[in-house]
């Protein structure tokens, strides 16, 4: 109903009555097969128009049913029928103050679904997303219909507005992402060079983003304030703008890709800020040089440049471990089990957790080498 209504193909949309009921299962084996045939059928006429199919970007939430379930039977879907195209997941975790009770459950099955069928996986979390807005100096962003006043301490954002601020910062990540694919650029970066780059393990395909500035606005307007390339750099590895809560700078980089929108800045420029760099970020022992840059001409929208970090750092761990134990504290008294148990075998629950359980240790074994050298 916005002015961007046109980008949108009426015919394309799929929607049903009702949702999942929060239960992963209901949307996984109930809406997937009941939908899957007609969304494989939009999804074909959609990619049989391009002449160059990059990938597929599922945006969906953990936390309920029909996002993680059904948007688990559709990466399932995608990778038995375009095995050759990229899949980009962006999911929401769900956060501790979730107000969905089966959220734990959710989550849980819906990550085994990224870890053996997702290329690349982005996760935000909305905990991030306030703690980025509460640090920022200027809250009244373009529209003066998009104002985030600051929460009292303890409060959360309302429940309106903020949404607003917060989609945007999504918003931002994905256009910057696909900057490279739609404008020309020095050094420009294609989708499938990433995660080539970036993954180095099939499953440790999780990856921390950030972003410099996280909104384009009014507070950017006054050139005195504008943020040099220099700090673009500094800020994108700071623990306070990760879109996952979590601190990179303590913990080790598997590897890392900064992709730059803006034309007053060269290569040597951002390979002199990488080296800069270089001295603070811990990279692992058999990746020293794990660094990816990428370079597109055109600014973002109301910035003149700006600055994406995606990082594959270990501290991803620290996300899917609270994930963990949520799950645990709910699953050992086995509450809400029982509605799962009507589309689902249980024995799905334990080898979900498996899969997590291995994903974290196999993120742990590459942080330890490293640190034993900084302590030997």
């Amino acid at each position: 109903m916005g002015p961007l209504s046109n980008l949108f193909k009426s015919r394309q949309c799929i929607t049903g009555i009702s949702g999942s009921g929060n239960n992963w299962a209901h949307g996984h084996d109930v809406y997937g097969p009941q939908y899957g045939e007609a969304i494989l059928e939009k999804i074909q006429s959609e990619a049989e128009k391009c002449e160059s199919l990059q990938s597929f970007n599922i945006l969906h939430s953990l936390g309920g049913g029909t996002g993680s379930g059904l948007g688990s039977y559709i990466m399932e879907a995608l990778h038995d029928n375009y095995s050759g195209v990229l899949r980009i997941s962006v999911p929401v975790f769900p956060s501790k103050d979730d107000d969905v009770v089966t959220s734990p459950y959710n989550s849980m099955l819906a990550v085994k679904s990224l870890v053996d069928h997702a290329d690349c996986v982005l996760p935000i979390e909305n905990e991030a997303l306030c703690e980025i807005l509460d640090k920022m100096e200027v809250r009244k962003l373009r529209s003066p219909t998009l104002y985030v006043p600051k929460p009292s301490k303890g409060k959360k954002h309302p429940s309106g507005k903020g949404f607003d601020a917060m989609n945007e910062i999504v918003a931002n990540l994905l256009l910057h992402l696909t900057s490279s694919v739609r404008f020309d650029g020095s050094l420009n970066v294609d989708l499938n060079e990433l995660t080539t780059n970036l993954v180095p393990f099939p499953k440790l395909h999780f990856l921390m983003s950030s972003m410099s500035p996280a909104l384009h606005g009014p507070s950017h307007e006054n050139a005195a304030q504008l943020p040099t390339v220099n700090q673009l750099f500094t800020d994108v590895i700071l623990h306070k703008n990760q879109l996952v809560k979590g601190n990179p700078l303590a913990c080790t980089y598997l590897a890392s890709a900064f992709l730059f929108r803006g034309s007053q800045s060269n290569v040597s420029d951002l390979s002199a800020n990488i080296c800069h760099l270089r001295q603070r970020m811990k990279m692992v022992h058999w990746n020293p040089e794990g660094f990816k840059i990428g370079h597109c001409f055109r600014p973002p929208l109301h910035a003149p440049q700006a600055l994406l970090c995606l990082a594959n750092n270990t501290c991803i761990r620290n996300p899917f471990k609270r994930m963990k134990k949520r799950f645990e504290k709910l699953f050992k008294k086995r509450v809400y089990v029982h509605h799962y148990a009507e589309y689902m075998d249980l024995g799905t629950f334990a080898l979900a957790l498996d899969s997590l359980e291995d994903l974290i240790e196999h993120y742990g074994e590459h942080e330890g080498p490293l640190m034993l050298r900084q302590f030997a």
